[in-house]
Parts: C-alpha cells; sequence; structure tokens
C-alpha cells in the first residue's frame, strides 16, 4: 500500500517498504520546496542512494559537496554525516533508496497527512534511535566536516 506523507517540509511517498522487499530496502518518491533542507545526520545501519528525478539537489556528505541535477545520483554510505537540500527557488523530486530498510519506518510513524502539523518529536527520537539514525545538530547547519575549508 502506498502512503505518503509530509515530513518536516518534504512530502514523501513510500513507493515500497521491509513489507514488500523482505527488509531489503525501502523506497521512496520524495518532492523538496524550494530552501528545504534536512539537519546534519547519519545513519549507522543502512545507506541511502539519492536520485534526482527533476530541479537540483545540494548534497554535504562527509567532506564533500556537491550539486545533483536531473538525472544524476549519489550513494551515501553508511555513517557518513549529511545534508540534503533544495536550494534556490526551484523545488526538487527525487527518489530515495535506503538499503536495507529502514527510513520508511521512520517516515510512516512521524510524517503527518497535514502539511502544517507539527511531529511528534519524543516519537521521532524513539523511532530514529531504534533505526540507527543520529541527528548531528539543527536544521540549518552543516555537518562539520564539510565546512573544512
Amino acid at each position: 500500500m502506498i502512503q505518503s506523507f509530509w515530513f518536516f517540509g518534504s512530502y514523501l511517498t513510500i513507493l515500497a517498504d521491509r513489507t514488500t522487499t523482505g527488509g531489503q530496502y525501502d523506497l521512496i518518491e520524495g518532492y523538496f520546496p524550494p530552501g528545504s533542507q534536512n539537519p546534519p545526520h547519519r545513519h549507522t545501519r543502512y545507506l541511502e542512494q539519492l536520485y534526482v528525478l527533476e530541479g537540483e539537489f545540494t548534497i554535504w556528505a562527509g567532506e564533500n559537496k556537491l550539486v545533483l541535477s536531473t538525472g544524476e545520483s549519489f550513494l551515501i554510505p553508511v555513517g557518513t554525516p549529511h545534508v540534503v537540500a533544495a536550494i534556490g527557488d526551484r523545488p526538487a523530486h527525487g527518489l530515495v533508496v535506503a538499503a536495507p530498510s529502514a527510513f520508511a519506518r521512520l517516515i510512516a510513524a512521524v510524517g503527518t497527512q497535514n502539511k502544517t502539523e507539527i511531529p511528534d518529536m519524543a516519537l521521532f527520537d524513539r523511532v530514529s534511535a531504534e533505526i540507527g539514525d543520529e541527528i548531528l545538530g539543527p536544521p540549518g547547519t552543516l555537518p562539520s566536516a564539510a565546512t573544512k575549508t
């Protein structure tokens, strides 16, 4: 069953999760409004592959900063601090593969049906810890390794 949620400013649709992939991966389609950016974080138990369907994503991953355009993809290895942003005045549209499956569980638990509804942060913290996600700073900051000159 395909489910869609607002998740901290982005609209995410779970196309496949542990129930349809045997736990091997999650496939998530995301629409990111202009200027949206997730907080610096890392996944300690799964990798993340981002594929750009439309627009551009700026990614800070470890010591790398790159801009991905339509048709490009990037693999974020397990344990890599990263930020994904839709910088500029255009939205970005992409696909995320998380393997093994975990990220869709967080989206389904914490995501909301209403864009303005505030997520349950205690639940976010609990499920993030259960799946091995670590938040490394507040939204708007970058991984410290990426800011080295």
